[in-house]
C-alpha cells in the first residue's frame, strides 16, 4: 500500500506519517529529510537552498525521481508537499490548519518568535507555491486530488492518527 501525507509547513504531517508508518509496520519516506539533506550537502541553508530552487528546477527533481524511485520498490507512507501529486497511491492524504497555528508549532519547534515563524513560513509557501506552478503546473492551493482533508487545528495528534487509520481500514475491506 502506498500513502501520501500531504501539508503546508506545521500542520503535523511528519507526526502522522512517522505515526502512521509505527502503526502499519511499513516504511516512511520524508521529502522534507532529503531537501534538507541536499541542503546540509550543499553547505546552505534550507532557506537558501528554497531560494536557489526557484532558479535550478534539478533541486525538486532530484527529491521527486527519489520518490518515485521509492515507491516502485514497494509499500511505504511518502510524506511531501507534492507527493500527493506525483505518486499513484492508494490513499491521498493532506493535512490543513490556520497558518498562525502552523507558525505557532514551527516556533516552538525552532525555538523562533512567532512574528519570525509567520514570516518566513509565508516566504517559504509563496515561494514553493512559485516553483510547483513553474515547474509542474501544479496549484498547491488545489486541494481536489486528495482522498481525505483532517484540520490539524480541530482534531490532536491522536485523533488525526485515528481518523487516517479509519480510511485505511475502510481501503483493505
Amino acid at each position: 500500500m502506498i500513502i501520501t501525507v500531504s501539508g503546508a509547513p506545521g500542520t503535523g504531517t511528519t507526526t502522522l506519517a512517522r505515526s502512521l508508518a509505527a502503526e502499519l509496520g511499513i516504511r516512511w519516506v520524508n521529502s522534507g529529510e532529503l531537501f534538507r539533506k541536499i541542503a546540509s550537502e550543499k553547505n546552505v541553508s534550507v532557506k537558501d537552498l528554497n531560494r536557489l530552487a526557484e532558479r535550478d528546477p534539478e533541486i525538486d527533481y532530484l527529491i521527486d525521481d527519489a520518490q518515485k524511485s521509492l515507491a516502485k520498490a514497494g509499500p511505504g507512507i511518502f510524506e511531501g508537499r507534492l507527493s500527493g501529486h506525483l505518486l499513484n497511491a492508494d490513499l491521498k492524504v493532506v493535512l490543513k490548519t490556520a497558518l498562525k497555528i502552523r507558525a505557532g508549532r514551527i516556533a516552538n519547534r525552532e525555538s523562533k518568535l512567532l512574528e519570525d515563524s509567520l514570516a518566513e513560513t509565508r516566504v517559504r509557501e509563496e515561494s514553493e507555491a512559485r516553483r510547483y506552478m513553474k515547474y509542474y503546473n501544479i496549484d498547491i492551493a488545489d486541494l481536489a486530488i486528495y482522498d481525505l482533508m483532517v484540520d490539524t487545528g480541530k482534531f490532536d495528534e491522536r485523533g488525526t492518527l485515528n481518523i487516517v487509520l479509519a480510511a485505511v481500514r475502510s481501503l483493505k475491506q
